[in-house]
């Protein structure tokens, strides 16, 4: 009885040291096919990024408080600017009031109220309210007129070359952005566009850094298109077209 135990007790354990075995291998083994794995590709290479972007969005937008604020990371601010932007809207589009005259008629009342209660303070011996006086400074002038100046140089470049017609490509892309602001503005009254332009830096951004990879990767697929399509077009229509100097890409 003793010597049948044992052997079973023995059998036992050469089972339990086989299965040992077993998981250790299975182990093993997985562990090489981890090892063996291709390494995995950096995200950010060779990636498209609209516009050919390279930085953030965070950055693009300029970075600091103004880009805090369209990115909605100081909420408080973001949802006071939006609102106050939504509620100037909503008043010029309810009351039906013209942007100038109500500029006009807020300094008539804030000029009067200055002026009447620098004369009344004099009887009522009340100290006269203390106008703080105020200069732009001249490097902060500088600075914008450089920049707007600098612009300015870019766009009578840009339309020069397209006035000289040597570059039919970029004549054709003009003609097709001023064609959709046109029909656009045709819609719209400029106020309620101006409001939309405003309504689109607090969401389009937002939008644009939580679905970047989706976004970057449909617009793609665009260009790629729009490409192929230009191809054809330019075999079709635009070599046929005898322009002096054409620059072809």
């Amino acid at each position: 009885m003793a010597s049948v135990d044992t052997d079973s007790f023995v059998e036992k354990m050469e089972e339990k040291f086989h299965d040992n075995n077993s998981d250790s291998e299975s182990y093993s083994d997985s562990d090489d096919d981890h090892a063996n794995r291709p390494p995995l590709k950096a995200s950010g290479s060779n990636v498209y990024r609209l516009f050919g972007r390279e930085q953030p969005v965070h950055k693009v937008l300029g970075g600091g408080k103004p880009a805090d604020i369209l990115l909605w990371r100081n909420r408080r601010t973001t949802g006071i600017a939006l609102g106050a932007g939504t509620a100037v809207w909503v008043f010029f589009q309810m009351m039906e009031y013209h942007l100038i005259t109500f500029i006009c008629h807020l300094l008539i009342m804030f000029l009067g109220a200055l002026f009447l209660w620098s004369n009344a303070s004099v009887f009522i011996h009340k100290s006269p309210l203390h106008i703080p006086h105020v200069v732009i400074p001249e490097d902060c002038v500088l600075e914008a007129a450089s920049a707007i100046r600098i612009e300015i140089n870019r766009a009578f470049v840009l339309l020069r070359e397209i006035g000289t017609g040597r570059d039919l490509k970029k004549f054709l892309s003009v003609i097709a952005v001023l064609w959709v602001i046109s029909v656009i503005g045709g819609w719209f009254h400029f106020l309620t566009l101006f409001y939309l332009f405003y309504l689109s830096l607090f969401t389009l951004p937002l939008l644009y850094e939580k679905y970047e990879d989706q976004v970057d990767a449909m617009g793609e697929k665009a260009m790629i298109e729009l490409k192929k399509q230009y191809a054809v077009f330019d075999a079709k229509v635009l070599s046929q077209i005898p322009i002096a100097g054409l620059k072809k890409d």
